[in-house]
């Protein structure tokens, strides 16, 4: 029996300024994912802000600076 390869998850993305960003389909996923990244990447909790995109209707994440 052949084994399928699954296709790797390819988030959907959109071009804000010179950036290519994480699209999240609305502000509660937005906020679970950037709680998951400070987290995974010991960054303090609440360094990272969610923001609704200009572009479209999802939202991004950003750096809290």
């Amino acid at each position: 029996m052949r084994k399928m390869n699954p296709q790797p998850y390819e988030p959907e993305k959109c071009w804000v300024n010179d950036k290519h960003k994480v699209c999240y389909p609305d502000e509660e996923t937005a906020e679970q994912s950037a709680r998951l990244v400070e987290f995974e990447h010991g960054l303090e909790v609440g360094s990272l802000q969610v923001y609704k995109c200009e572009y479209g209707n999802h939202w991004h994440l950003a750096n809290k600076k």
